[in-house]
């Protein structure tokens, strides 16, 4: 069965939250309606003229791109201008757009994750902490002889994970007591009859984006009719979550030889470097796209590199004053590497429901080199 575009969605944003992105950024369903039903979606950095064919031509309903479709505030859809007359082909064809952009880079498992992951960086932690996430502590009580399905169903909806530990809960045995009036029909007990029932009372931890998720498989999973539960925000923060990130090589390199290593890795038509060709490698800082704000951060932390793209000449100069060497593989190279990693995911996701995710094969730099 195909699923609602609303449930990709969720699926996306449990992964890349919209509260991580930037004020000035633009994220989330550009163009369609939650309702619609979906059985293939189309995954590509860009939405494009060829990308939009492509989608098109192989029975798309729905494009996820990492930069928004709508990006500045639009005025005027013309169809005589490119963005109005690519938006009317997308109508035309039935075609919606989601975007996940500031947030899918500055997620745990987001664009800078991968392209550390990707050049084999070890020990990755974030390089710019921009946001940690709340948690709820839930509360809720079972009858005993529904304590492991309600459980159960908290977990697989996004409850209990602490750390790399999954399935945290906690139960303790007591006595619940209740009096079902008029019209009730009670799962234990009788109308008008108080009632003393061997209950748990089972908690767990929740991260304030699963909160809605979990407390609807609660209500489905529960035998009770009326379904009894407490809810405490807590103090607790959850991992850092931000900008680029930062780790160490498995050995030292030269600036020379890791340059080359990071343009055959990414498949980068060329890299820009700053820096001595002999310097030594240890400690490397990575941010997917235009990173050069995250320079000094990288300098701070003690990296010997950072890995981004589209570096200027003046930001160039200023990482060459303050003696850190850069490496620009180009916006594309450092972030084309997310299209594949969210196929994987959205697969994982979406494996019993029938949806098809394909990567765009329609993609590429938009200049080259000569």
């Amino acid at each position: 069965m195909a699923a609602k575009c609303g449930e990709i969605i969720a699926i996306m944003e449990a992964l890349a939250p919209p509260e991580l992105a930037a004020e000035w950024d633009n994220v989330g369903l550009m163009l369609g309606t939650p309702e619609a039903d979906v059985r293939r979606v189309l995954i590509c950095l860009d939405v494009t003229p060829p990308v939009v064919d492509e989608a098109a031509a192989r029975g798309v309903n729905l494009i996820i791109s990492h930069h928004p479709l709508f990006f500045r505030p639009v005025k005027s859809l013309r169809y005589d201008e490119p963005l109005g007359g690519m938006v009317r082909r997308l109508l035309q064809e039935n075609l919606m757009v989601y975007s996940a952009h500031t947030n899918l880079d500055s997620a745990d498992l987001g664009v800078s994750y991968h392209l550390a992951a990707r050049l084999g960086l070890e020990d990755i932690r974030v390089l710019v902490p921009t946001y940690r996430e709340k948690y709820y502590k839930l509360v809720t009580f079972v009858p005993a002889d529904h304590e492991k399905v309600v459980r159960e169903a908290l977990t697989r909806a996004g409850a209990g994970w602490i750390g790399n530990y999954s399935d945290c809960t906690f139960r303790v045995a007591g006595t619940g007591t209740f009096l079902p009036l008029t019209g009730t029909q009670p799962y234990i007990g009788e109308e008008g009859k108080l009632a003393e029932v061997k209950e748990y009372r089972l908690e767990t931890i929740i991260p304030t984006n699963r909160l809605p998720e979990v407390l609807k498989a609660l209500l489905k999973a529960h035998p009770y009719e009326e379904v009894a539960y407490d809810i405490y925000p807590l103090a607790n923060e959850g991992p850092a979550q931000g900008l680029g990130r930062i780790g160490v090589l498995p050995q030292v390199l030269g600036l020379e030889e890791f340059s080359l290593q990071v343009k055959e890795t990414l498949g980068a038509s060329r890299v820009n470097v700053v820096g001595a060709r002999e310097r030594r490698i240890k400690k490397v800082a990575v941010c997917g796209g235009a990173g050069s704000d995250v320079m000094k951060a990288a300098w701070d932390a003690g990296a010997d590199v950072l890995v981004t793209g589209d570096l200027k000449y003046h930001e160039a100069r200023q990482a060459e004053s303050i003696g850190l060497a850069v490496i620009d593989a180009g916006h594309f190279a450092t972030e084309r590497l997310i299209v594949p990693a969210l196929v994987t995911y959205l697969q994982e996701q979406l494996q019993e429901r029938e949806v098809m995710v394909l990567a765009s094969q329609q993609e590429q730099e938009p200049w080259y080199p000569l």
